[in-house]
């Protein structure tokens, strides 16, 4: 996924939509801010999920972080890559870390999300 093409939350999860399926996943910022990331607890696949719930938990060396659904959907794919490279998370978290894929998501939902230039200026305003 290229980051200029997705739409951002401001707990910095990504959603992008390719031919009807949404993937969902921790924007770079968030990877760093978490650091190594040791464990990720995915959703079951066919969960309905509500817009703004948690739909997953990633563990670092630092901390766990709980991670909202951008949007409401069913879970349609998780990515059991992470069972045993869980670091994919933050060596590649636009394509191979990605966590989840929803399907029937109302499109309607990601106006309320952010584009890049919108999250790059979020990110400079609430830095740390």
């Amino acid at each position: 996924m290229n980051p200029d093409d997705l739409k951002y939350t401001k707990q910095h999860e990504w959603i992008g939509a390719e031919d009807g399926v949404y993937t969902v996943g921790i924007t770079a910022y968030a990877a760093e801010q978490l650091g190594d990331v040791t464990y990720v607890e995915l959703p079951d696949v066919g969960l309905e999920i509500a817009q703004g719930a948690e739909v997953a938990t990633i563990e670092s060396v630092k901390a766990a972080s709980e991670i909202y659904a951008p949007v409401s959907g069913r879970v349609g794919a998780v990515n059991t890559a992470l069972e045993d490279e869980p670091g994919l998370v933050n060596e590649s978290p636009y394509e191979k870390g990605w966590l989840l894929k929803l399907d029937n998501v109302d499109p309607s939902q990601m106006d309320s999300l952010m584009d890049a230039p919108g999250y790059g200026r979020f990110l400079e305003e609430h830095a740390e």
